[in-house]
């Protein structure tokens, strides 16, 4: 289950309401911050811009292919571990606005786990440590550690993704 928090708002849907939730000058700052991002070759110059402006935790090595996008709003609530691939046209949420309500939810993905190529990731959702998340995918419920998911719906397809030992190529 998607550890989100719930607020509710009246009046129209929670979308037309966003800038009494987030400041326009924060929107407008991640935004162009995000899209520098997205196509800057230097992965090392994306982890700044990402630690420095943005705010979210990010390990040491992690690596975030083109045209990667994190959530505009809150990318705060974004953690990435230690040496992870998230991989090209990959969308991170930390939130979403619903008719009635909106929800704010952290996003942690582990250390050593890869994320394939035009997956979305939900809010308030958990990928363990080594978890391998197949493209496509849209995880909408933790990731155990170690396995490996891929689809929408997201489903387990192994549970154990761990090497023991590569075996030598002979010629």
């Amino acid at each position: 289950m998607r550890q989100t928090e719930r607020f509710p708002v009246d009046g129209p849907n929670s979308l037309w309401q966003m800038y009494s939730t987030v400041s326009r000058w924060k929107a407008v700052r991640n935004f162009i911050c995000i899209q520098i991002s997205r196509y800057a070759p230097s992965l090392p110059f994306k982890r700044w811009i990402y630690r420095r402006v943005l705010g979210m935790k990010v390990g040491e090595h992690a690596s975030f292919a083109l045209m990667v996008m994190v959530d505009v709003f809150f990318p705060e609530l974004i953690e990435v571990g230690d040496n992870s691939i998230i991989g090209y046209n990959t969308t991170i949420l930390a939130h979403e606005y619903l008719i009635k309500e909106y929800r704010l939810g952290k996003v942690r993905i582990g250390s050593n786990v890869l994320i394939g190529a035009n997956t979305t990731i939900l809010p308030g959702v958990t990928i363990g440590d080594h978890a391998v998340v197949g493209a496509g995918a849209v995880v909408h419920k933790d990731v155990a550690p170690y396995s490996f998911v891929a689809g929408n719906p997201l489903r387990v397809i192994r549970e154990d993704v761990r090497v023991e030992k590569v075996p030598e190529l002979t010629r």
